[in-house]
């Protein structure tokens, strides 16, 4: 996903965003480790668009101050 799509979802969906990303991450590694993993770009991937959200929601922080 780019950055563009991420910044026209609100605080709450960012939020929502970075659980799930982190949550998939943490099973893709793991499947990785087990020997499962099918599609190792995917892992790339997921932390592209976390470091994204991630990004947008500092963003958005520093906005305030």
């Amino acid at each position: 996903m780019k950055a563009s799509q991420f910044r026209d979802q609100t605080l709450e969906e960012l939020q929502d965003r970075e659980r799930d990303l982190s949550e998939q991450l943490f099973a893709l590694r793991l499947q990785k480790v087990t020997g499962q993993l099918e599609k190792p770009a995917r892992v790339r991937q997921v932390r592209k668009d976390l470091a994204r959200v991630l990004t947008i929601l500092r963003e958005r922080q520093n906005e305030g101050k």
